[in-house]
């Protein structure tokens, strides 16, 4: 039988009798060889049905046969994975199934008698080392050549060894072979297994060439992240049934059945579009009436389709230009050039994710497909269970295929320490949970997600393999910090030497940070001359794209004509001086943003302001809401201040902290805000006037002229300061070279100009050159030293788990995620690593009633509110997912690496044993946060108080 489906006829009594896997439950089991033909067949069934063109065609273009040699090697690689197994060390585990092993004549010590030595010996590095053993004993290969294919064998658990390992591993023979007669037996079983599978899985012919390979390290990555799925796929019972089975066994219809029941969608097709710009943007998306693509738009799918090759398209222009849609329509065109399988949406938070979600549906949903052609779609981030339209389309894709435990056995995680959330059916069901979600087509996520893919975790080659078939789409680039693009400039590098697709969108991307990304995806040296032309350019609009083997190119499309003045204005830092200023400038109507940069500034402000224009006036926006309260004030917003604008009031005033800087389409007729570095300032000024109102009434006569009032800031100081607080946020320095460019408009009164003025501002303010009046020079230099200190120290802290770049071709991933964090990826820990936090502390908050029982928050809408919680039996599943909906981040004071243990300490009193069960995954090993209405709660020193209209309050217990 051919394809690797009789591998038993290939071998004899004793090589049939090793065993590779356990039913711990029962009596079933599984010998290796069948493991072994099941793990290559599906191996072979990915590579021809699910891997995109691009991995195919980076793995084959690294052997002498293309294509045909990339399936063969990705197929005996995963035959071999388990060789491991047939060794002492592993095979003494459970010994009714060693015990046959010995009556086939190899013997071995019981697992007491090998002891703690045994975790010399992980299976994976025996396997390594008996495949590298055998490619230079039976094949002659050179041993500085084996590692390069080994490993792949070596780091099928998720990280590849290192070489003191495989050192110490080859001083300690006895674990590999038992010493003595049955020595030989072992040595022969093992050759005869690996034989058997370089004849059967057709390498046999081929391994004499291989032997002058030079595997890329990118080649390593993507053939390891493809053998840990075909081996838990081929470990999934499920699909494939242990032994005893019945009579007539037939490796061929097993695997037929297992691939129906896994019932995987294959990737994304696209077909290259000849169709004009106009026609593809009416197809794609609802464009409203009369609506015309912009001139950006069409330069990015022009760009997309005439640049040299698949790589980094950088755009930059103004907010509300569609960048979105232009994003979507240039990665179409990319991913045909690519052979490019699927897209990857990375933004910078949850909110602004679960926002996008819908939009890239609606996108998917008007795409060109073939009949019966199934794209999976994932929303990736930690709370994306709870998000509606992710849930809607889990429950239109429901399945029964179980997924394969990979760390092990499950366990309820302790109270406060974060799980990897409940198992829930996704698009395809295999292709939920941390580790694969990011394997689906499509993938709408934060930016951590791809930031992961630089961080030295457990199983992160399947991170790499899930990019490096699709088109990385990174909308906000300018959002992230130092350590965060420490990341991400790392992430690049490697996406460029996967050949991935890459879209970058910016309303206020610093120059030297456009060379940076371009430098970054190209590999290229910080002192590399053909990238200074991307540092100067100044226009804007301005395109950049950049691809393997050529010089950088730039467009220059036009402006839309959108856009206009804003007049700047300073206003002093007194709650009574604002609301006075807001009372005669909303005298005659209209509605007003307050961004403050802490959510003290906003809840302090909203208290004044409330007493002056009425509750009802007033509503604040800011982080500290639980997540459904947040969700709705985000509706809240888009309902009366969106583009419909049915239900605008006549005067509100709306007091927000930056969560109004990004993704909701939201129009003020006036804006008051604390000083902010200037790109994220000029953020802020796109929610003035945003929006054209032909047919709605006018602003109010005061209000036609858009204004921004500046506050946060000490103006009587000879060099403004801004308050205590905003400089925590972002630092002095970036405060100060904000206020240094802005000093003409506020000075001379010269309104912005947008969006004519955004790049040359944000390029002031980024750029080296001096800024302000002569007479801040020396505050101004004093900010830069500490900035570039604390810059200095970021880059270096990110360095620690950061992986290192591609290395040459024919180098070993061997130590690759040497002193990395574990599993630590899409975690807490995880998190706060790639964004240089410091860990933070979530908590769901129940209601405590007057009897002192539990329930979810009355006023929670879709009828989840007042959900019983009892406290001593499983909540039942509806109230457990509420309750779930419910979940709140502490601000950071209380969980400080001196704070954090008494908090957990505090709320771990509400730990119940009944919730602690696999049966209630929504809350086993959460933290409790139990509040009552109008009744502040203690915790660890501290008042906090929860009101559906401010969120969380938090003030010390003395003051």
């Amino acid at each position: 039988m051919a394809g690797g489906l009789d591998l038993r006829a290939r071998l004899s009594a004793e090589a049939r009798s090793v065993w590779a896997k356990h039913d711990v439950l029962g009596e079933g089991w599984l010998p290796l060889w069948c493991h072994m033909q099941d793990s290559a067949a599906v191996a072979g069934l990915l590579w021809d049905c699910w891997l995109p063109e691009r991995v195919r065609v980076l793995v084959g273009g690294a052997l002498p046969d293309g294509e045909v040699d990339g399936r063969l090697l990705a197929v005996w690689l995963a035959g071999v994975h388990d060789i491991g197994k047939a060794t002492p060390a592993f095979a003494c585990q459970v010994d009714a199934l060693a015990d046959r092993m010995r009556d086939a004549g190899l013997e071995m010590p019981y697992r007491a008698g090998l002891g703690a030595d045994r975790r010399l010996a992980p299976h994976g590095l025996a396997g390594q080392l008996l495949l590298q053993e055998w490619l230079k004993e039976r094949h002659g290969w050179p041993g500085r050549v084996t590692g390069q294919f080994a490993v792949v064998v070596g780091g099928h658990h998720g990280v590849p060894p290192e070489q003191v390992a495989l050192l110490e591993l080859d001083g300690r023979a006895e674990l590999v072979r038992t010493p003595g007669g049955s020595e030989g037996v072992w040595r022969r079983v093992q050759g005869e297994l690996l034989d058997a599978c370089a004849a059967e899985f057709g390498v046999e012919g081929r391994l004499g060439q291989w032997r002058g390979v030079r595997l890329p390290q990118t080649v390593q990555v993507v053939l390891s992240g493809l053998v840990i799925m075909a081996d838990w796929i081929a470990s999934n019972p499920d699909l494939f049934p242990y032994f005893p089975l019945e009579a007539g066994f037939d490796g061929g219809r097993r695997v037929a059945a297992a691939w129906r029941g896994l019932d995987l969608p294959g990737p994304w097709r696209p077909r290259v579009s000849q169709a004009g710009v106009g026609e593809l943007f009416a197809s794609r998306f609802e464009l409203p009436r009369g609506a015309v693509v912009r001139p950006v738009q069409a330069a990015a799918v022009e760009m997309a389709r005439t640049m040299p090759g698949a790589g980094l398209l950088i755009v930059e222009a103004p907010m509300g230009e569609g960048k979105t849609e232009a994003a979507l329509a240039a990665a179409e065109v990319l991913a045909a050039r690519a052979g490019a399988g699927g897209v990857f949406f990375a933004l910078p938070t949850m909110a602004t994710s679960n926002a996008m979600f819908p939009r890239v549906l609606d996108w998917l949903e008007r795409l060109p497909a073939e009949g019966g052609e199934r794209l999976s779609v994932l929303l990736a981030h930690s709370k994306a269970a709870l998000n509606k339209d992710a849930a809607e389309l889990r429950a239109h894709s429901r399945q029964r295929v179980a997924a394969v435990d990979v760390d092990g056995a499950q366990r309820v995680p302790r109270a406060g320490e974060e799980g990897a959330g409940p198992v829930e059916l996704v698009a395809h069901q295999w292709l939920a949970g941390r580790k694969k979600g990011l394997l689906s087509s499509f993938v709408v996520g934060t930016v951590d997600q791809l930031l992961f893919a630089g961080l030295k975790a457990r199983h992160l080659v399947l991170r790499h393999l899930a990019v490096a078939g699709k088109v990385v789409v990174i909308d906000e680039a300018h959002a992230y910090d130092t350590y965060m693009n420490a990341y991400l400039d790392r992430v690049l590098g490697w996406l460029g030497a996967y050949g991935v697709p890459v879209v970058v969108l910016s309303a206020t991307l610093p120059a030297a940070r456009r060379r940076e990304l371009a430098q970054a995806y190209a590999g290229a040296g910080g002192g590399d001359e053909r990238f200074a032309a991307v540092e100067q350019a100044r226009e804007y609009p301005l395109l950049t794209a950049v691809c393997a083997g050529h010089d950088p190119l730039l467009g220059r499309p036009a402006a839309s004509g959108r856009g206009g003045e804003v007049r700047l204005e300073r206003l002093g830092d007194d709650l009574e001086v604002l609301a006075d200023r807001l009372e005669a400038e909303l005298a005659g109507g209209g509605c007003a943003l307050v961004v403050r940069n802490t959510i003290d500034r906003v809840l302090e402000a909203a208290e004044v302001l409330r007493g002056r224009f009425g509750a009802e006036a007033v509503s604040v926006a800011h982080a500290r809401f639980i997540d459904t309260d947040r969700a709705e004030n985000d509706r809240m917003l888009l309902e009366l201040f969106g583009p419909d604008g049915s239900r605008r009031p006549g005067r509100y005033i709306v007091v927000a902290s930056q969560v109004a800087e990004q993704s909701l389409d939201v129009d003020f007729d006036l804006l008051v805000s604390d000083v902010a570095p200037v790109d994220l300032l000029l953020q802020r000024v796109g929610r003035l006037h945003r929006h054209q109102r032909p047919e709605r009434p006018e602003r109010p006569a005061r209000l036609r002229e858009a204004r921004c009032l500046l506050t946060g800031v000490d103006w009587s100081a000879l060099v403004p300061a801004p308050v205590r607080g905003s400089e925590a946020v972002y630092g002095r320095y970036a405060l100060l070279r904000s206020l240094a460019v802005l000093h003409p408009h506020l000075e001379e009164e010269r309104a912005l100009s947008l969006p004519d003025d955004i790049s040359a501002l944000v390029q002031a303010a980024y750029g080296d050159g001096p800024v302000g009046p002569a007479q801040w020079a020396p505050v101004l230099e004093e900010a830069r030293l500490v900035h570039e200190e604390l810059r200095l120290e970021k880059a270096k802290a990110a360095d620690v788990f950061r992986i290192r770049e591609a290395g040459k071709d024919g180098r070993s991933l061997m130590g690759w995620l040497a002193g990395g964090t574990g599993d630590a990826d899409d975690t807490r820990a995880g998190r706060a690593q790639v964004r240089d936090s410091s860990e933070s502390l979530e908590v769901i908050v129940v209601e405590e009633l007057e009897d002192g029982s539990l329930a979810t928050v009355s006023w929670a809408g879709e009828g989840r509110g007042g959900l019983p919680l009892p406290t001593g039996s499983v909540p039942s599943p509806k109230a457990a997912k509420a309750a779930a909906a419910c979940g709140l981040r502490l601000p950071a004071r209380l969980a400080k690496p001196y704070m954090i243990d008494r908090v957990i300490a505090e709320l771990e009193r509400f730990y119940f044993e009944s919730w602690q069960v696999k049966e209630n995954p929504w809350l086993a090993g959460q933290l409790i946060l139990p509040i009552r209405r109008d009744c502040p709660t203690l915790l660890a020193g501290f008042r906090l108080m929860y009101t559906r209209e401010n969120g969380l309050e938090v003030s010390s217990a003395d003051a």
